[in-house]
């Protein structure tokens, strides 16, 4: 199982601990997503930084749509089924996205391939929904589960 990560909320008079915690994240910008793998270490991340990023679960369509319309190789470059196909042993994006959607690979396996996706903000009248509270109150932060698929796709 894998997460998808979006950076909310600016790093503007944040405590350091959490700035770094992002940055560990590898979201260093607001609507920057990453995709990362379940594990107790980045549970506590998300915990540290829940004030200022959503996560949910990711599903393998939404992790294909993502690698193939958002994701980039270094030199800015469009990933395509060659791509994937040479660099890794999956012989298409959407086996490897199926692959990273139940953990049994990590964006880290394409060499090429930055951890980052460089997203819009969200589309629609609703936008965020509220950065300063959080999503099971009806704003924008912290855990959303399934419902971050809907975020997502108004963002790529």
């Amino acid at each position: 199982m894998s997460w998808i990560v979006v950076r909310a909320r600016s790093d503007v008079k944040v405590e350091r601990s959490i700035s770094e915690t992002m940055g560990m994240l590898n979201l260093t910008r607001v609507n920057h997503a990453v995709i990362i793998p379940d594990s107790p270490q980045y549970r506590g991340m998300l915990q540290k930084a829940k004030d200022y990023i959503t996560w949910g679960n990711a599903d393998a369509d939404l992790v294909e749509k993502m690698i193939s319309e958002r994701g980039r190789l270094v030199g800015d470059k469009r990933i395509a089924d060659a791509d994937i196909k040479e660099a890794t042993e999956f012989g298409s994006i959407k086996e490897f996205a199926a692959a990273i959607a139940a953990g049994d690979a990590t964006v880290k396996d394409m060499p090429d391939m930055k951890r980052v996706f460089r997203l819009h903000p969200p589309r629609g009248p609703k936008g965020w929904g509220g950065l300063k509270r959080t999503y099971v109150i009806g704003g924008a932060l912290g855990a959303r589960g399934e419902d971050i698929s809907a975020l997502v796709e108004r963002m790529i």
